[in-house]
């Protein structure tokens, strides 16, 4: 199983949105780098139930982002602050002259 690494954005804005278990399981799986059977050994449950569990999770991840779009409205920001970064410097070498 391949890791969509845009869920550990996803899991730092929205864990508190998940059940307990997601998050516990999502955070093992890629804040920790954990296997799947590593992951079923820590909590308990099957192989195929922590698959399912990050299945449903990263569902609900995705649907939180497509609702709230806090990821994106951040990412247009950086952005935004980091082309005034560039004009504030523009503009300061521009003032020395």
């Amino acid at each position: 199983m391949a890791k969509d690494l845009r869920y550990t954005l996803y899991l730092d804005m929205y864990s508190p949105l998940l059940t307990d278990k997601q998050r516990e399981t999502l955070e093992l799986y890629y804040n920790e780098d954990l296997s799947l059977g590593e992951i079923s050994e820590v909590t308990g449950i099957t192989r195929q139930g922590v698959m399912n569990c990050i299945k449903t999770s990263e569902a609900r991840l995705s649907e939180l982002e497509e609702e709230m779009g806090l990821i994106e409205r951040f990412n247009s920001l950086k952005e935004k602050v980091e082309t005034l970064e560039k004009l504030e410097m523009i503009i300061h070498s521009i003032s020395t002259f």
